[in-house]
């Protein structure tokens, strides 16, 4: 069973998460399957562009933790999924194609990074986002540490990732950080039509502005990831970390 997806409907890629009843949440499976389904994407000639989304009630829940015991069971175990994580970030954003997020429900840790990553995000009305990480002992990816203070200041970033808060889809729209709210119903529709209007611009031009854009962080974001990289590995192998998610999940029973 492959746990992301992905179609092609003419000019656009559609992938999709596929662990619903994990609300999608990130298992070292998904994140190759992803991959696979996000360079697939990539490599498409036929599509001009992406869409990204999730199956059923969330977009993604973020890290299992009922896999972090075998996340962190080795130093290697722990580079080996950290730098999964991060390669995901690098198919989204390095890419020369747009990816245009189509997220609902919780969209929380590593699922609210991938939404940051995308360059267009049409959310639902549903859509919860927050980090839990410093709560949990981890540590943020998806070069998150660099392009949230450009987008919203060093301040508000604190606030959003040291306090966990979490965030409705008319707080990101008032951040800046998603570009339209629609019924749930109407989601997937938006960003799909959304897609296929990008679809229809020079693909030769929009990957050029993807690549000035992206590129004019460039240095900053394989910096962040590089950084990021490091320290969620650290988080990840202190006895901290294990004591947090063993009380969290004891919370959760």
């Amino acid at each position: 069973m492959a746990f992301a997806s992905h179609a092609i409907q003419g000019a656009v890629s559609l992938v999709t998460l596929q662990r619903p009843e994990r609300l999608n949440a990130i298992s070292g499976d998904l994140l190759v399957d992803l991959h696979r389904a996000l360079q697939a994407a990539q490599a498409e000639p036929a599509t001009r562009a992406i869409v990204l989304t999730g199956a059923g009630r969330a977009f993604c829940a973020g890290d299992d933790l009922k896999e972090f015991a075998e996340q962190a069971e080795s130093p290697a175990a722990i580079a080996e999924h950290c730098e999964r994580i991060q390669t995901i970030t690098r198919d989204i954003m390095f890419g020369p194609k747009l990816v245009v997020g189509a997220v609902h429900g919780y969209a929380v840790g590593g699922g609210f990074e991938w939404v940051l990553n995308c360059d267009l995000v049409v959310a639902a009305d549903t859509l919860v986002c927050f980090f839990p990480e410093m709560a949990l002992g981890h540590f943020v990816t998806g070069a998150v540490t660099h392009l949230l203070p450009q987008a919203v200041g060093h301040q508000r970033t604190m606030e959003l990732i040291v306090l966990g808060e979490r965030q409705s889809a008319e707080d990101l729209a008032a951040l800046g950080l998603v570009n339209r709210v629609l019924p749930e119903a109407d989601m997937l529709p938006a960003a799909m039509a959304l897609a296929a209007e990008v679809a229809t611009r020079s693909p030769g031009a929009t990957a050029r502005l993807k690549r000035a854009l992206v590129g004019g962080v460039g240095a900053g974001v394989a910096s962040a990831l590089a950084l990021e990289q490091e320290a969620a590995g650290a988080c990840f192998a202190d006895p901290d970390t294990a004591r947090r998610v063993e009380a969290f999940a004891r919370q959760r029973l």
